[in-house]
């Protein structure tokens, strides 16, 4: 494995990019019937949910209700159709478009997802991208220079944040940024009565992004640091040592392209948990994104939303995968990889 960067530059780039083409095709064709099994899946179980959605819907008069009158609200509300004809009703609606009502949100899911998926993504992609090269940097040094006092306090701080619940990070954060040194922005992602500007969106993102990119730091600095010590023993980095080849050098050329394999395959992984971290982070922080607004609406039990926002989130999963087995047989042509 560890040639696997002489190996690359061996095979031409449009070979490469085919094997990714073919892999990224192959996952893709495998992800829309999936996606459609989640999408009924989650319908199913909303049908055997022991929650009665009229009862979020018609809130303190539930109890006062009429039999009559929840059934008409039933119908009103479109919660009266068997699980099977609300599931195809929602399907048929996805070519145009047409995700639903939000019942929680009082507007089109099609609008919820307009306003808020930015936000999410931006967040969630700085963060991940963010961690990523601080885990790649900081995972090579701790792993060259094993057992010294710098990888022991990599790794114990590593070990600490992965130990620290986001919403603790978050409140720290806060204590000493906007509390203490009256530096940063706690709330929203705008001042109150201002309009979207970037620069005050990037204010307003630092906690957020620094809270969520410490959520994922630890396992990926970890990972590469791991990976790294596995291929400084190996046979092959011994030999380039005995050529006199060290240091940068030798991280570069030998180590990082077979650490970093690893590390790539758990990044595509770590999407879920993301996912999850954004959430704290948004109602934290009020940062207006989505994710938050998939917890209300399972709380809620407002469905079309649910759903939605559930179908996006496995779809991130399925393409955060691909992307790092597509990113790995780049790096390392010599892997198969199945569709």
């Amino acid at each position: 494995m560890v040639e696997s960067a002489l190996v690359a530059t061996l095979i031409p780039p449009r070979r490469r990019g085919r094997r990714v083409g073919r892999l990224l095709g192959t996952r893709v064709a495998a992800a829309v019937p999936l996606l459609l099994i989640v999408s009924l899946a989650l319908f199913v179980l909303a049908d055997l949910s022991p929650f009665d959605p009229l009862a979020t819907y018609l809130g303190a008069n539930y109890q006062s209700a009429t039999q009559a009158q929840r059934e008409a609200a039933r119908a009103a509300y479109g919660v009266d159709a068997t699980w099977w004809s609300a599931w195809w009703h929602w399907v048929s609606g996805l070519p145009v478009g047409d995700l639903g009502w939000s019942t929680t949100q009082r507007r089109p899911v099609v609008d919820v997802l307009a306003s808020g998926l930015p936000f999410t993504l931006g967040l969630s992609a700085a963060a991940l991208i963010l961690a990523t090269v601080l885990a790649l940097v900081l995972g090579g040094v701790a792993g060259m220079r094993r057992g010294s006092p710098l990888d022991r306090a990599l790794s114990g701080l590593a070990t600490a944040l992965a130990a620290t619940p986001p919403f603790v990070t978050s409140l720290v954060l806060v204590a000493v940024f906007a509390v203490a040194l009256r530096a940063l922005p706690t709330s929203g992602a705008r001042a109150p009565g201002d309009p979207y500007t970037l620069s005050g969106i990037l204010a307003h993102a630092a906690l957020p992004l620094i809270t969520l990119t410490l959520s994922q730091v630890p396992w990926l600095l970890l990972a590469m640091r791991s990976a790294v010590v596995d291929a400084a023993e190996s046979d092959a980095v011994r030999g380039a040592r005995s050529r006199g080849i060290s240091g940068t050098g030798l991280l570069r050329g030998h180590i990082a392209p077979v650490a970093v394999l690893p590390t790539l395959a758990l990044l595509g992984t770590r999407l879920p948990e993301v996912i999850a971290g954004a959430a704290v982070v948004e109602v934290v922080f009020d940062w207006p994104g989505v994710a938050a607004t998939l917890v209300d609406s399972a709380m809620a039990l407002d469905f079309p939303l649910f759903a939605a926002l559930s179908l996006l989130s496995a779809a991130a999963v399925l393409l955060g995968s691909a992307l790092s087995d597509a990113a790995a047989i780049w790096l390392d042509p010599r892997i198969e990889m199945a569709g």
